[in-house]
Order: structure tokens, then C-alpha cells, then sequence
């Protein structure tokens, strides 16, 4: 798939996703064959300040290109800015504009889903940004920011009109967040409405959901978020069948732990081992998911400190499934 000069692996990718798609987890999709990975979001007004943690979310490795960082803001100098200093970031292909992000604090600030209630604001941010930016610009959209407001068509039209050569639509509004069931007909719609790649989000959680988004809406490519928490194996296996037709095995619960094993050990050499620990809590609890006893090893994984410990969980997990 080719999003402006960028040529993708395939049209199968990893959803941006705050406290989740660091650099380990976007490594480990990739290696599962995701064809894009996006990176967390990251404030423009963090690196227009120079700050510390807004640097260590732009770290892209070679071995995860093509990589798309996400960004966001609510000021079109800033936004601009931002894309200046990204045009010198080698391992950095593609800039994606967040407008979609529901969270309060996001939200409060303007930024966000709360663009999607400001479209000339929105046009002044994407033609910003385009014009500063020599790497291809994608914009990330909602349905609308709530039932009243239904306007991701118009959107994702003036996105295309500033610059943006893809749009991702995420089938609910702001108001739902990530409840209810996400609504294809919008993404179908946006389609319809521009000439620009669509990419498709939201309910992807096996192949088969990929192949119906696909076929359904006539979008582009489609984008697998809470579908990947705890399973990097979709992205192989919804490439795999898309391609062949063929349904390979969900991994077993000794591929799940082994990988969560690995992704700890990532975790914790990338982040240190009390950040790491930490962060790894919720994974762990993704890979386990489904796992008998897993309710009683999740009290546990969140009361665990340090990696030999940590470890020491997985193993008695294996050593439970063993027993069934």
C-alpha cells in the first residue's frame, strides 16, 4: 500500500495507542508482520519546549520502518514547528495529526476529537503541517464528536484538501469513547467522499473482522488497536488469511507467555526495571486473558515488583497449564 512516497508491507497496522505502541510493543508487532506501526501520541508543544519525555517517544528503531509518529496540538505554528524538526528524524516516515483522541485532558485542551468541532481550525492545523512537513502527512479522525455532530465525511474532505494523503476513521464518536459498537457505514462513507487511502478502525478483533471491514466499507487498509493488546500474533495471522484465505491457530497459551516473557525482559532493559515492571502489569494481564485462574494471577501481577519476580509469575502460569 503506498500512503504518498511511503510503500507499506501490507495494509494491516498497528493503531496508535497511549501507553501502549513504545517502541517493544511496536517492535514485537512488526516482527508478528504488522505493516505499519504507529507511535503513542506526542505533543507538539512537548518538543517545541524540549521536553525529556516527549524525546524518548520519538525513538524509532530502523528495523520498525516504515513508522508513523503521531502527533498532536491545537496551535498551527506549533504543529508546523513540530513537523520542521521531524523533516531531520531519518527513522521517521510519516506524521499523523491526531483528532481523535477522546481522553478528558486531551479534550479540555482542544486538541484531539475536540478539532473535530473546529473544521477550519482543523484545515489550518493539516495545511500547516503539510507545508512545513517533507515526510507525508495522515490525519486520524472519530465519526463526530457526538451524535449531534456526525461529521467525519466533511473532515476527512478537508483533509484531504490541506494536504493529508490518508485519513483513518474510527467508527465512534467522542462521547462513546470505546463503547457500543464501532459504525462501518462512516468509514464507507468517507470512502465514498475522497480519493485519498482510507483506513479503517475500530472492532477489529480476529481476521475475519479485517476481511469484512475490508470488503464492507472499501477501505484501504485497516488499523487494529485493543485487538493487539496482549496478541501481537493478528497482525501475522490477518495478513496470512487475507493473502491465502486460510485461518491459521490462535497461538497457545505457551506462544502467549513466551512472548509475554520477552516482551518483560524488553520492557525492562528499554525503561528500567521499575518502569518496566509497571508497564508491563496491563500487558501481562492482556496475555493471560482467557487463561484459567487468570482472574487470581491478575491480583498477583499487579502486587509484583521487579523482573525475577515478574518472571517468576509467567512460570507459575506455565506451570498451571501444565496441570490442566
Amino acid at each position: 500500500m503506498k500512503i504518498g512516497n511511503v510503500t507499506t508491507q501490507n495494509n494491516v497496522f498497528l493503531a496508535p495507542m497511549a501507553g501502549i505502541t513504545d517502541k517493544v510493543f511496536r517492535t514485537l508487532c512488526r516482527e508478528m508482520g504488522c505493516g505499519l506501526a504507529y507511535s503513542e501520541m506526542v505533543s507538539a508543544k512537548g518538543m517545541h519546549y524540549n521536553n525529556r519525555n516527549t524525546a524518548q517517544l520519538l525513538e524509532i528503531e530502523p528495523s520498525e520502518r516504515p513508522c508513523a509518529v503521531q502527533i498532536f496540538g491545537h496551535e498551527p505554528d506549533i504543529m508546523a514547528d513540530m513537523a520542521t524538526r521531524l523533516n531531520e528524524y531519518k527513522d521517521i516516515d510519516i506524521i499523523d495529526i491526531n483528532m481523535g483522541c477522546p481522553a478528558p485532558k486531551i479534550v479540555k485542551n482542544g486538541e484531539g476529537s475536540a478539532l473535530m468541532l473546529k473544521p477550519e481550525l482543523a484545515g489550518s492545523i493539516i495545511k500547516a503541517v503539510a507545508s512545513a512537513s517533507r515526510k507525508p502527512v495522515t490525519v486520524k479522525l472519530r465519526k463526530g464528536f457526538d451524535n449531534s455532530s456526525l461529521n467525519a465525511v466533511e473532515m476527512a474532505r478537508i483533509a484531504e484538501y490541506n494536504g493529508a494523503v490518508a485519513v483513518t476513521i474510527h467508527g465512534r464518536t467522542r462521547e462513546q469513547y470505546y463503547s457500543g459498537k464501532a459504525d462501518w457505514d462512516i468509514i464507507k462513507a468517507v470512502k465514498e467522499n475522497v480519493t485519498i487511502p482510507v483506513i479503517g478502525n475500530g472492532d477489529i478483533f480476529t481476521p475475519r473482522d479485517a476481511e469484512n471491514m475490508l470488503e464492507y466499507t472499501g477501505c484501504n487498509a485497516v488499523m487494529i488497536g485493543r485487538g493487539a493488546q496482549g496478541n501481537p500474533f493478528i497482525f501475522g495471522r490477518t495478513v496470512h488469511y487475507l493473502r491465502t484465505g486460510e485461518l491459521l491457530p490462535e497461538p497457545t497459551w505457551e506462544e502467549r507467555l513466551d512472548m509475554a516473557e520477552r516482551h518483560t525482559n524488553m520492557l525492562v532493559e528499554y525503561k528500567g526495571e521499575v518502569i518496566g515492571i509497571r508497564e508491563m502489569r496491563k500487558h501481562l494481564g492482556w496475555y493471560i486473558k482467557g487463561l484459567p485462574h487468570s482472574a487470581e494471577m491478575r491480583v498477583k501481577i499487579n502486587a509484583t515488583t521487579g523482573r525475577e519476580n515478574m518472571i517468576n509469575v509467567i512460570k507459575e502460569m506455565r506451570e498451571k497449564i501444565g496441570e490442566l
